[in-house]
């Protein structure tokens, strides 16, 4: 099933208990072969999803921006690391660097990366379906679900692969 993005945010809702539930069980009792399931399914996914297709990711939500990044995108951009902080960044809550809007400043009318090749870290690992310790980050998977189509078809393809 491949959840359009109208869909999406129902979806997910509906099935927030019970991914809940099952990260929770996942938690408590890791299969040992997670992370082989994971970057199966990962993979997957992804051989079939178009991320152009979608961007809702670039859309409705923004990276956070390590150090690394701002001086590889700033260096790319030729400009100080200072000035592109001050054009492009804020400091959110927790004190890290973030976007200072959403959508994406960096995204073009065709839903492709401007900076794709030097993009954050966040960037490259979203959705993080395919991270190590893949049981470590089911906060933020829970979150991604109503994000991100692949997100969602690969939790739903986890949860029938690896029944708890």
């Amino acid at each position: 099933m491949k959840p359009t993005l109208n869909e999406l945010g129902k979806l997910a809702k509906d099935k927030h208990i019970e991914n809940k539930k099952y990260f929770d069980k996942l938690k408590k009792k890791t299969p040992k072969n997670l992370d082989y399931v994971m970057q199966d399914i990962h993979d997957a996914e992804f051989k079939k999803t178009n991320c152009l297709n979608c961007a809702n990711c670039c859309k409705t939500t923004g990276p956070l921006f390590t150090l690394a990044d701002i001086e590889r995108i700033s260096k790319f951009l030729k400009q100080k690391p200072q000035l592109f902080i001050e054009q492009y960044l804020r400091i959110d809550e927790d004190k890290d660097y973030v976007l200072q809007s959403v959508p994406c400043t960096f995204l073009d009318h065709e839903n492709a990366c401007m900076i794709y090749d030097v993009r954050p870290k966040a960037c490259r690992e979203f959705p993080h379906t395919d991270r190590k310790k893949f049981q470590q980050i089911a906060d933020l998977t829970l979150k991604n679900v109503s994000i991100c189509p692949a997100a969602f078809n690969i939790v739903e393809e986890m949860k029938k692969k690896l029944p708890l």
